[in-house]
């Protein structure tokens, strides 16, 4: 079907202010491509959004946050899917695909807090608020004494809880917080040495069932080449390590030239042990490039974590 037929597309998306921000991007932009193309915007709420008392790791992970959306999709209620790549599975259930991956946002952690200027300045003991085994195992390393403890909720919830004093300090994506105008709360921009970050953090994942190739052509022109080789290569990395929320895992890829640099980490959850290292190679081989990474690494121990990380499952 020619994308001259589509008259109207639905939009599926989470009803948080940061899925809303995403979905409503993704609206103006198609609107901006194809002016006669009608674009709404389904808002629902996921499994992942409602139990907001329990670890994603032990509820199913990230993935709750996207089935809802992909049954809407199955089920013709909608015609795409907006996601934050940071929560799409590894590996997407048969007929369905990522038909385009946006140009990146700010991919960094952000340190956020209204006493302390950074993370070496918080005293012993102090509560770091953060919903990622990937945060949390790689800042116990550098910062043993600090107390760790889970924030789950949107932005807004969780800036809330550490205005109200729950916490001394929260670590959130920047890329959210900018989006939805809240960059002056960032205190610190943490760097990928710091905090390496989660694979496709900060890039947005349009979803559609792969036999729509009317979607497929629509969708093309907001695919950007290099944020998407990028992200082929950090999430081949953690689909090599059958990464998920119950493992922490980091991979980040950057262009350089003509080469792809990609960095990748896997640790225990306490920070106890961190395996890290990184590889460049030519960017169309970005996928072999994570899974070599990932290879690599499970020789000098990421194995044996993930062994573990299994056992106690």
């Amino acid at each position: 079907m020619s994308t001259e037929r589509l008259q109207r597309i639905v939009i599926a998306s989470r009803e948080s202010a940061l899925a809303l921000w995403q979905a409503r991007h993704i609206q103006s932009s198609l609107a901006a491509l194809h002016r006669r193309l009608s674009v709404e915007i389904l808002g629902m709420t996921t499994e992942g959004d409602r139990r907001l008392e329990v670890s994603l790791a032990k509820i199913g992970g990230k993935g709750l946050f996207v089935k809802e959306l992909e049954d809407a999709l199955a089920a013709g209620r909608a015609d795409i899917a907006v996601h934050s790549v940071k929560d799409v599975p590894m590996t997407l259930p048969d007929g369905f695909l990522l038909a385009a991956v946006c140009e990146r946002g700010d991919p960094r952690d952000a340190f956020v807090s209204n006493r302390y200027n950074d993370l070496a300045a918080l005293p012993a003991g102090a509560r770091v608020g953060t919903s990622s085994l990937r945060r949390e195992c790689q800042l116990r390393a550098r910062y043993p004494k600090l107390s760790f403890q889970p924030l789950r909720g949107n932005v807004p919830t969780r800036l809330a809880k550490l205005d109200d004093g729950h916490y001394d300090a929260v670590i959130l994506a920047a890329a959210g917080l900018k989006r939805l105008g809240l960059e002056d709360r960032i205190t610190r921009l943490l760097t990928p040495a710091e905090s390496l970050p989660a694979p496709g953090q900060g890039a947005l994942g349009i979803e559609c069932l792969g036999r729509r190739a009317d979607l497929v052509e629509l969708l093309a022109p907001l695919n950007h080449a290099a944020t998407a080789r990028c992200v082929a290569a950090e999430r081949a990395f953690s689909r090599a390590l059958s990464g998920s929320c119950n493992v922490p895992l980091g991979a980040y890829a950057e262009l350089e030239g003509e080469r792809i640099r990609l960095r990748g980490l896997v640790g225990a959850p306490d920070g106890s042990r961190v395996v890290s290292g990184e590889e460049a190679g030519a960017t169309q081989d970005a996928e072999a490039l994570g899974v070599a990474l990932a290879e690599r690494l499970k020789t000098q121990g990421a194995a044996e974590i993930l062994a573990k990380l299994q056992d106690k499952l």
